[in-house]
């Protein structure tokens, strides 16, 4: 994982935005062999939880990657049913209100929280529901990454 992405996941934790992390680092974490180049995850779409959110993103210079304008995220994109692709001075970040129709609170059922490192915590959800996940988005490239996220899961199981 890059320094990057971890300070991002510190910077989280640091701010309290409750989130679920999702996509490639959720199986990174979780000793999926893949690579990844970005941090996905669904927030809790509470007033709160949005205003933490909206400083951190302030913080670390988010805006919408693509956009020549340079504009960030408000409180009205945070609150809906999007997707938002940002870049950041920590890398790109893909945040979802809902992924498969399924929020902060859906998810957490199907999540984890793993120590990372020292002091570390970070909520992840399950491979089992990665995996439902990459099935349900249908991506090709979500269909390629399924047999190791799989391999991972079967060979975490036998340890057990």
């Amino acid at each position: 994982m890059s320094g990057s992405l971890l300070t991002l996941l510190r910077s989280l934790a640091a701010s309290q935005v409750e989130h679920v992390v999702i996509g490639g680092m959720a199986g990174v974490l979780q000793g999926v062999p893949v690579v990844t180049a970005d941090l996905d995850f669904v927030h809790r779409r509470s007033p709160d939880n949005v205003a933490r959110l909206l400083a951190l993103l302030s913080d670390i210079q988010a805006v919408f990657r693509g956009d020549p304008r340079a504009l960030g995220p408000s409180e009205h994109h945070l609150t809906g049913h999007g997707h938002l692709l940002l870049a950041t001075r920590l890398g790109p970040l893909d945040l979802l209100c809902e992924v498969a129709g399924q929020g902060y609170e859906e998810l957490v059922p199907d999540s984890l929280i793993l120590q990372i490192g020292e002091g570390l915590a970070v909520r992840v959800v399950t491979l089992e529901k990665l995996i439902a996940l990459k099935r349900t988005a249908g991506r090709p490239k979500d269909l390629l990454a399924l047999p190791t996220i799989e391999a991972t899961r079967d060979e975490l199981r036998r340890r057990k």
